[in-house]
């Protein structure tokens, strides 16, 4: 089992920066890849981001490339979303997620077994 539990959510103005944080305990391997999804009301989870454990190999959806920029810690076993020029379309809760790592399927939310709690981003105009 691994045990995923985020952080760093809150309000911010349009335009604003937050830094969301995954913590990963339990089973965690180097074959594993750690991604962020989002579900805003009414809408279904879509894909945010994702990065590979082992070689750092990062991917993202067309809506946050150039805004977002997902990382790792090794040490701390932790996975932040660094989110820059933040608009309200961003708004909804963010999902830290986990997935054995196949080498592709990354952006597929039932490839991801594991899940964090949410946490809640709002981004106001």
């Amino acid at each position: 089992q691994v045990q995923l539990v985020e952080s760093g959510g809150g309000l911010v103005q349009a335009g604003g920066s937050l830094r969301l944080s995954c913590a990963a305990s339990g089973r965690t391997s180097s074959n594993y890849a750690v991604g962020w999804f989002r579900q805003a009301p009414g809408k279904e989870r879509e894909f945010v981001a994702t990065i590979t454990w082992s070689r750092g190999t990062t991917y993202y959806a067309d809506s946050v490339k150039g805004r977002f920029t997902i990382s790792r810690d090794n040490d701390k076993n932790t996975v932040y979303l660094q989110m820059n020029s933040l608009n309200p379309e961003d708004t909804a809760v963010y999902f830290c997620a986990a997935m054995r790592d196949y080498g592709l399927g990354y952006s597929i939310r039932t490839n991801y077994h594991y899940w964090g709690q949410g946490t809640q981003v709002t981004v106001s105009s």
